[in-house]
């Protein structure tokens, strides 16, 4: 995938240098980074949030007539069924007993859905998150990779920030950015409070208007809105304890810096760096929809991406209890 850059060739290292880091921080050998900070109290604390009963989920479908959404570059799943009725009328499978029965395989990129990226997704300087070498991705990922985060899954208090509706408008418009002073700005007018170690759930309206609009449109100039990098937003979310970000758009942040013209800083400085777990591709208007209308925006986040060994990152199908 080759995204054009207005400002030439800047050094995504040059860019991050002084900030902070988390390596370390939960000893030499893990691979959930800030997953750590939900620990049985976060947990409590997202179950105290659901007051109603109303589940959600997230994931956009896989084989939607209108297409996929999909990060360029990569294609869209292909399925087909390798048994069905027709296989029994041409007398191609029979089974004891007058049983019948379908399947179907599936070929699709890991992060070709609603996707939850691995610690080890994005690196720069030849170091993954916690310091491990980058050849340690050649053939997969030995460390960091999915696994670990599916073995243990997600699940905290949730707060939904409406950035489209705070704005008003249904969708951001291409390259629109904002900011940690944004989303709090934003949860002031919801009547709600970002806390310490939130999962962050932005609405920014993208991934829905995919299924609106012409495909040729949607990804003409491709740039997508989202966080735009600071030193002062990362230093925000190392404060805050942020364990997961999770967006309706391809890349959770704009897809290229329009100050530094570095393409996916906030990848680095929250993934690679702090260990902020990113989980992309969500669907968040019926949901928005809902907290609009009962005023309660925070709630019960789960999470379990499906169990790759090695993987980049893995589908999954967030579920949202109020």
């Amino acid at each position: 995938m080759c995204v054009p850059n207005p400002k030439g060739n800047p050094d995504v290292k040059q860019l991050l240098e002084g900030l902070p880091t988390n390596w370390g921080k939960w000893g030499p050998d893990d691979e959930v980074g800030a997953l750590n900070y939900l620990q049985s109290a976060e947990i409590l604390r997202g179950i105290a949030a659901v007051r109603q009963g109303k589940t959600f989920t997230l994931q956009v479908d896989i084989g939607h007539a209108k297409g996929e959404p999909l990060f360029p570059g990569r294609r869209p799943s292909m399925r087909m069924n390798v048994l069905d009725k027709g296989h029994y009328l041409a007398g191609k499978a029979h089974f004891d007993g007058n049983v019948e029965y379908a399947d179907d395989v599936i070929f699709m990129h890991v992060q070709g859905s609603t996707q939850c990226d691995a610690l080890g997704h994005v690196w720069y300087d030849d170091q993954l998150w916690n310091g491990y070498d980058a050849m340690s991705t050649v053939g997969g990922l030995d460390r960091a990779s999915i696994l670990p985060i599916a073995e243990r899954g997600i699940a905290g208090r949730a707060v939904l920030i409406d950035m489209a509706r705070y704005r008003n408008k249904p969708v951001l418009d291409k390259g629109e950015t904002f900011d940690h002073r944004d989303l709090l700005n934003a949860a002031r007018s919801q009547g709600v409070t970002i806390e310490p170690r939130d999962i962050l759930v932005i609405r920014t309206g993208w991934i829905g208007s995919f299924y609106e609009r012409d495909a040729d449109e949607f990804y003409q100039d491709y740039i997508e809105p989202g966080l735009t990098f600071s030193r002062e937003l990362v230093q925000w979310f190392r404060e805050m304890e942020i364990p997961c970000l999770v967006t309706d758009t391809m890349g959770n942040e704009v897809t290229v810096d329009p100050v530094s013209g570095v393409m996916i800083p906030l990848h680095n400085a929250l993934m690679r760096n702090l260990g902020v777990v990113f989980t992309e591709v969500v669907l968040l208007d019926e949901l928005a929809k809902d907290c609009e209308r009962d005023g309660q925006w925070q709630f019960l986040y789960t999470a379990a991406p499906l169990k790759i060994v090695g993987g980049t990152g893995a589908p999954v199908n967030p579920l949202v209890i109020k």
